[in-house]
This record gives C-alpha cells, sequence and structure tokens, in this order.
C-alpha cells in the first residue's frame, strides 16, 4: 500500500495551519526579534508522554510499541534522538507563529506490531510553524509513505521557552495526536475502524542544544 503523501494531506493541511495560527501565537509583528536562535541544532532529543488513553487503545487493539533505530521508551515516555535542524523562538503574541523551523530525527521512530504486521514510523521531522510532524511508515519492511504528515500537534499548551542543564533550552507542553492520514493507514494495515483522527498520544518535551 502506498499514498501520495502530499495529495492525501493537501486538505487537512490548510486546516492545520489556520489552527496552527491561533494554537502557537498572537497576531503580532513579523519583524519581531526573536528570543532565541539556533540555526543548527547539534543533539539532544524530544519526549513525548505517552498518554494512559493512547497506551490503552494499543492495548485494546493487540499492538505492541517498540522503537526503531536510536529510540527508547523509558519512564512513560518515547524519545527520539534530534540529528539536525534550526529553531527560532519568538516571546509568545509579538508574532504568529512563535516558534518556526525544522526538528529532524533521522535514523529513529516508533513501531507498532500486531500478528505478523509490523508497521514502522521513522524520520521523524517537526513543523513546530504550522504544528505537524512529518515521517515515513513502512509495513514489515516495505515503504508504505514518504514525508507524510504522520501526528499533529497543539501548541495552545505549549509552555514558555525554558533554559535546562548544560546549555539546553526546553520546549514542553505541546499535545500530540494521530493525524488523519496516519490514522486512515493504521486503520487499513491493521483491518480495525478504532484508530480515530485526533487520538491523544501524549505531551511532547523538545530538549535542544543551544551551543
Amino acid at each position: 500500500m502506498r499514498i501520495n503523501a502530499r495529495a492525501a494531506m493537501s486538505m487537512s493541511a490548510v486546516v492545520m495551519s489556520a489552527v496552527a495560527l491561533t494554537a502557537c501565537g498572537g497576531s503580532g509583528d513579523d519583524a519581531a526579534e526573536p528570543v532565541a536562535e539556533v540555526p543548527s541544532l547539534s543533539g539532544k532529543d524530544t519526549a513525548v508522554a505517552l498518554d494512559a488513553g493512547f497506551v490503552k487503545a494499543l492495548e485494546t487493539l493487540k499492538l505492541t510499541p517498540g522503537t526503531v533505530g536510536d529510540a527508547k521508551i523509558k519512564g512513560g515516555s518515547a524519545v527520539f534522538p534530534i540529528t539536525s535542524g534550526e529553531v527560532t523562538y519568538y516571546k509568545p503574541g509579538t508574532r504568529s507563529p512563535y516558534v518556526t523551523g525544522d526538528i529532524l530525527h533521522d535514523g529513529s521512530g516508533l513501531s507498532l506490531t500486531g500478528g505478523d504486521t509490523t508497521v514502522e514510523l521513522t524520520d521523524f521531522n517537526i513543523d513546530p510553524a504550522n504544528s505537524r510532524l512529518f515521517g515515513d511508515v513502512a509495513v514489515n519492511g516495505k515503504s508504505a509513505a514518504k514525508d507524510v504528515m504522520i501526528f499533529k500537534l497543539n501548541g495552545s499548551t505549549l509552555k514558555p521557552l525554558q533554559t535546562g542543564p548544560n546549555d539546553t533550552a526546553i520546549l514542553e507542553g505541546a499535545t500530540v495526536h494521530v493525524s488523519k492520514v496516519a490514522a486512515g493507514l493504521l486503520n487499513d494495515t491493521f483491518k480495525t475502524d478504532a484508530v480515530k483522527p485526533g487520538l491523544l498520544v501524549g505531551v511532547a518535551k523538545i530538549t535542544i542544544n543551544t551551543k
């Protein structure tokens, strides 16, 4: 099964762009000066604290979560190393959207296994300006989709930028939800209709090196 990713999500992308503008900022000045800017990301990770409802849904569907590559599941969170990208952060209300850039996680991902079928969601790319997370999808080792919107993000719950230890910055609080495209793909693959678009996966915590 293959999906024309861009075509399949064209309508949802328009809707999500409108949502992102209200979720991630106000009607501020696009000429506002950034509070923080990292033009070349050099590591750290994105951790998603898995929601109890999502874990229960996987149990009901008899799906076992796992990791791909350098990803880990620890302490109730799925953790994906950041490999590259760039990010710029503005004071909320001075610019819309107030977080821009691309945050890449090449070589890692999440797997879901049911019976003799395994779906791998890998090579995540977070687009914070438009509240979307793209990635590649494979079924039993064969490519099913490239650069598809797997998850959508709700930035309305995002906390202000925090300073972390060892020259790091932390963006925490955005909720992660299954996209319409991903829900359809998972339902088709596992022969169910139980995966609903908008299903809450968890809460994201992005930690980046600032030097």
